[in-house]
Order: C-alpha cells, then structure tokens, then sequence
C-alpha cells in the first residue's frame, strides 16, 4: 500500500495528493486534490518499467508500454488520428521542449492561470511562475499527461500518444506549492472552452463536496453546454475500500475515470463509487517528460487522458456527435466483467479500437447486456385435445409405407406362384 507523509496544508489552495518528488527528480504527481484542509502527500517517486528513479529529463524509454501493446495501434488509427480536435489539458503547464510534444503543443492558445503575484517562502523567496502560455512544467505532471493524449511517433520509443494527431492546449493552472484554487480551476475550464477546446482533461480533485452554485459547478455545466466532452480523474484515494464522490469528477455531465491494472481490474488505490463511468490503464504508465525522455508512473491522473485521447479519436471521426454521445460510445463499448455497471470501474475499461470501430450511430446513453435489444417473447402452444395434425401425417404416412410393403409382397409371392403353376403345367 503506498504511504504517505503529510505536510501542512494552506486553505483554499489545491494541494498534491500522489506520487511527487522535489524537481529535478521525478515529479511523479500521481493527483492533485482542490482541497484547502487536506496537505501534501510526500511518497517516493515512481520507477519506470526499466527500473532507476526519474528524473528531468530522463532516457527514452525503447519498447512499446503495455498500455500500449493492449490496443492495435494500426486499426485504431486506420481512419483517424484526432487531427483537428483540441484537447485542453488544465495541469501544471507542459513542457514544449520535450521532442514528442513540441509539435503538439499550441502555444498560442495556451495560458498561465497562476496568480502573478505569488506567496513568498520562510527565506523570502517567490515560486517561479512560469510563462505566460503555460509551456513551463517544474513538476512535470502536465506533461506527461499530455503525452499520453497527443505525443508524436519518434523512432527512438515505442510510447506515442493515443491521438498523435490532436492539439494540446496548455493551461498551468496548479504548481509544486498548491498554489491553484477551484476557482483558479473553474477560470482555466472556462478559459479552455472561449480558446476552443473540444474535450477538457483534468486529471485534479478535491476530497471535500462543494456547493451545487459553486463557480466550479457553474464552469462544468458551462462547458458542457457548449458542448465540450469533460473527462476527470476519479481519485486515489480508493484503497482499503474507501468510497467517496470527488469533484469534478462527481459532476453530472463529467466522464469520472477509475485506474486499471494490467489484468483490466481496478487498480487497488482507484477512487471508487458511483459516479466512476470507466477505467482505464493507470498503473506503470510510462510518458513524457519535461526537457525529454520518459517515465512511469501510477494514478487516475493518467487514465483520465487515457481516456481523452480515444474521446480525440470519437470527435475527429465524428464531429458532429454531442459530447454526450461521445462519453455514451466509451461507456458502450468498454470492456465489461458484469453486463452493466459496477462502482469500480464504472461501464467496464476502456477499448479504443471497439470504440472506434462499432460505431455505426451515436447512442445517448449507455445500456446493459452490450446494447443487445430484448427478443420477443415466443407465443404459447396451442393446446390439442386429440390427435394433432402433424400426429395425424406421422400415422398416415406410416400406413402408406407399411401397406405398400404389403402390397408389394403379395404381388411378388403371386408371380413366383404363377410361374411354378405354368412351370409345371408344361411338364410332360
């Protein structure tokens, strides 16, 4: 079980709740939580599948991860690689210096959501802030989430984005210190829909329910209407059985993303509950890091995007679909071990190419027993009395055959009669 030490908390601020390390070493986030009472979480950082501690930047990673090797990477993108979608990644910034995302990043769209004037420390010194488009990660979160979304092929790695076609817009809306805020949250998503994002990651939560009029509340609803896909990260807070809403993945309307495990079982940290629609893989998940390379790490932090990149994939594909529909296809065509839905890994893990490719006509919600519509119940036999009329053929039928039989025997026996008769007869 992954334990933690708690520091000291600052209200209203949004706190680290995951795997992190000091920079350069591997900023190993595996969630942030919009919570002012809960502290930060110190943990080792995660290793990656090649084993050595992380850190900024870090070796490519050469094979293929196995989040990857699960999906036919070929059918997935036989007709579309999410080129033309936008994908807001409200985090803490990403790094453009990294090869894969260079090209994928939007720099122009993108913005720093952190207050300018930060909180000095115990020495009098100032967080560094960032720039101004939000391509500045210290903690590297970001940045790998983006890249399990949108990462370009390289021939150095097998690890590439779900949608290497799609466009991140990055929006720093957190840092090592906690500075974001839910309101600082609900501003960046507002933010993501004014500079045309199509779907919105937000791999953060907050432990504690907020007002149904809070600003946050009022962003995802917003955001929603105009037709955005909303996709969060469910929480970690899952082992020993805990159960608890977390938001915004709570919220009607938000796609809530559970972890998965290599076997697509719930990973045993995985927030669970209610609200969760899907998993999706979020352990040893290896992407990108800031100044290059690669890492893993674990937590619905990076199932959310998980999930985002297929969603890239369903717009692209199919623009006109609502982004209700779309959340509804992902939920359908996930990989079930019940016929409906359980509170773990909410309508199953997902599966991109069955997502991709059974997707005749947009559903608006997702139904149990794989879709399959109920049959007609079979009508009740007539009851007979007496001989039925198939009976009846049976029993005539074997009349036929057996006087026929008969027939035949008589006629025989009454040739070989006459021939003996005309036999003798002609004797002298």
């Amino acid at each position: 079980m992954m334990q933690r030490r708690t520091s000291r908390s600052r209200r209203g601020c949004i706190t680290w709740r995951g795997r992190w390390a000091a920079y350069p070493v591997a900023g190993a986030v595996g969630l942030t939580a919009l919570t002012g009472l809960a502290g930060l979480a110190w943990v080792p950082p995660a290793a990656a599948e090649g084993g050595g501690q992380c850190t900024f930047p870090s070796k490519p990673f050469e094979g293929r991860p196995w989040s990857l090797k699960r999906v036919l990477i070929d059918q997935l993108w036989q007709t579309t690689k999410g080129k033309g979608v936008s994908v807001a990644v409200i985090d803490t910034g990403v790094d453009v210096k990294h090869p894969q995302l260079k090209e994928a990043v939007d720099t122009k769209r993108g913005k720093n959501m952190l207050p300018k004037k930060r909180k000095k420390d115990e020495y009098g010194n100032a967080p560094k802030r960032g720039k101004e488009n939000g391509t500045t990660d210290l903690v590297g979160h970001g940045t790998k989430v983006a890249g399990i979304i949108a990462a370009r092929p390289s021939d150095k790695t097998g690890f590439v984005g779900l949608a290497p076609e799609a466009t991140v817009i990055p929006i720093q809306q957190n840092d090592a210190e906690g500075t974001g805020t839910a309101a600082t949250l609900a501003a960046s998503i507002e933010y993501a829909v004014k500079a045309g994002a199509d779907v919105i990651n937000i791999s953060q939560d907050t432990a504690e329910a907020l007002r149904p009029e809070s600003v946050l509340k009022r962003a995802v609803d917003e955001a929603l209407a105009a037709d955005v896909v909303v996709i969060a990260s469910a929480g970690n807070d899952g082992s020993g059985g805990n159960v608890k809403k977390t938001y915004p993945a709570s919220y009607p309307g938000v796609l809530a993303v559970a972890s998965s495990d290599r076997n697509n079982e719930r990973a045993p940290f995985s927030q669970s509950g209610e609200f969760v629609g899907i998993a999706a893989p979020g352990v040893d998940m290896v992407t990108t890091v800031p100044g290059g390379g690669h890492c893993a790490d674990n937590g619905t932090s990076f199932s959310a995007p998980y999930v985002a990149g297929v969603a890239a994939l369903l717009r692209a594909e199919h623009p006109d679909w609502k982004q209700h529909q779309i959340v509804a296809q992902l939920e359908q065509t996930a990989e079930r071990s019940i016929s409906g839905r359980d509170r773990h890994v909410g309508w199953g893990v997902i599966d991109p190419v069955r997502a991709l490719t059974e997707d005749d006509q947009p559903i608006d919600e997702p139904v149990a027993r794989e879709g399959v519509s109920k049959a007609e119940e079979p009508s009740p036999a007539e009851l007979q009395l007496g001989e039925s009329t198939q009976e009846r053929n049976e029993r005539l039928g074997t009349y036929v055959v057996v006087g026929g039989g008969v027939l035949v025997g008589v006629l025989g026996g009454g040739a070989l009669v006459y021939r003996d008769w005309r036999r003798r007869g002609a004797t002298p």
